[in-house]
């Protein structure tokens, strides 16, 4: 049996050496292929390990790895919400009864918590010597409470802010905002331009098409590059014709207020319209038929028509005498002004300004109230009368005086400063039309 096993595998091993070639270049070929073999073989040993094979993921088990976190770099933040107290944003920021009554105490001296408003946010943050705590008071301002070393500190920090010059020209051909927005200039922008010539131009009824103007100001922006503020240096607007130029100037005695470029003030002794942008729906009229009693009845001042809760600005300085209701008026403010001669009036008002009441005294251009309907009204406006001797005259006819102009002991500074102003105009206008 063994012998029949065997015969077929000598058989075909005689077969493949038979089929081999003898002759000594096939020995040498042998060897050297088994030499480069082992060359190869040694070539790998040499090599560095290699790291061990990772199982599939299938073979693992899932396993959370939580990251490391450092406190030192964590903030957290709230904001306070309408009702919310310093007491109930502190807690939400996970400090205790006890740790809030020591920030109130330590912190009242230089700003007390109890003052904190909707809207406003306050940050902690712990690290390797304590606890801090922000609270922002306004753009420029922020509270800092510090507890280290096992005592509470507070002190105020003031938020770095950067500067920047723009100029624009603009010509009107919708409106004064649209026009303006869209040659890049911001609202708040706007108004101060409004404010500024506001002593000389009616922008309720004075404003045309294709008057244009021209304005240089200064933009405040905190670190996250928001607009904090905008100061206007100097303008110049063109309405119906007519040119009114306003430099920012401060004089020796520290006062700062706006003058033409000759030197005259634009402040004048009363403003022109004691609402913004509104429209006049009713004119001065001793012979108007009432729209809501029916028959003629002398309309003693002038509507201005404007959206519901409207500011409403007192034309002038002077002293509250009456604020309530009277009757036709609805709510009524009186002011008698530093003319003792002169007076004024503001009707329908949806209601008085924080603080306004009788024998208050008000500033030129604060805000005293806002547009309603109450009384006598069909709809949202301010009812404007100006008395000259407890007399109703027409508002629009009244010759506004203007304040005192540039000392001439400063006049040649002033100049000087109109001069410097121009050629930074010019760079700027030759710096827009080249890109």
């Amino acid at each position: 049996m063994n012998q029949d096993f065997a015969s077929p595998i000598q058989e075909h091993h005689r077969d493949e050496q038979a089929r081999q070639p003898s002759t000594p270049l096939w020995h040498i070929y042998r060897y050297a292929t088994a030499f480069g073999i082992c060359l190869f073989i040694g070539w790998l040993i040499s090599l560095p390990d290699f790291p061990e094979a990772i199982p599939h993921d299938e073979w693992l088990q899932a396993t959370i790895v939580k990251p490391q976190t450092s406190t030192s770099h964590t903030i957290k933040t709230t904001r306070l919400k309408t009702g919310d107290t310093a007491s109930s944003a502190l807690q939400r920021l996970g400090f205790s009864y006890q740790q809030i009554l020591a920030m109130q105490h330590i912190s009242r001296p230089i700003y007390s918590l109890t003052h904190v408003q909707a809207g406003h946010i306050f940050q902690r943050q712990d690290d390797a010597l304590g606890m801090h705590v922000w609270y922002t008071i306004n753009q420029k301002q922020r509270l800092h409470i510090q507890y280290s070393k096992q005592q509470w500190s507070a002190n105020m920090d003031s938020i770095p802010s950067w500067h920047h010059q723009h100029y624009a020209k603009v010509k009107i051909q919708n409106s004064l905002f649209w026009d303006a927005q869209k040659a890049g200039i911001d609202s708040h922008t706007i108004m101060n331009l409004v404010d500024v010539f506001a002593w000389d131009i009616d922008f309720t009824r004075e404003l045309r098409k294709n008057d244009q103007f021209w304005v240089l100001y200064d933009v405040e922006e905190d670190t996250q590059g928001k607009q904090i503020n905008s100061t206007i240096l100097a303008a110049e607007f063109i309405n119906q014709g007519h040119h009114y130029s306003a430099l920012r100037y401060t004089l020796h005695n520290g006062e700062t207020s706006y003058y033409s470029f000759n030197g005259h003030s634009l402040r004048k002794t009363y403003l022109k319209a004691p609402v913004k942008f509104s429209r006049i729906s009713s004119r001065f009229n001793l012979a108007r038929k009432h729209p809501v009693l029916g028959y003629t009845r002398a309309h003693k001042g002038v509507d201005y028509a404007a959206p519901r809760g409207t500011p409403i600005h007192a034309i002038g300085r002077g002293r509250i005498t009456f604020a309530g209701w009277s009757h036709g008026y609805g709510n009524l403010i009186k002011i008698q002004h530093t003319n003792r001669n002169h007076s004024t009036r503001y009707g329908h008002m949806l209601g008085f300004a924080r603080g306004i009441h009788r024998g208050v005294w008000v500033k030129q251009g604060q805000v005293i109230g806002y547009v309603g309907k109450t009384g006598l009204a069909t709809g949202y406006h301010l009812h404007f009368e100006f008395r000259i001797r407890n007399r109703a005259v027409n508002p629009l006819s009244i010759k506004h005086t203007p304040s005192k102009p540039v000392p001439k002991s400063e006049m040649a500074h002033f100049q000087q400063q109109v001069q410097q102003m121009k050629h930074t105009i010019q760079q700027a206008a030759e710096q827009q039309r080249w890109g």
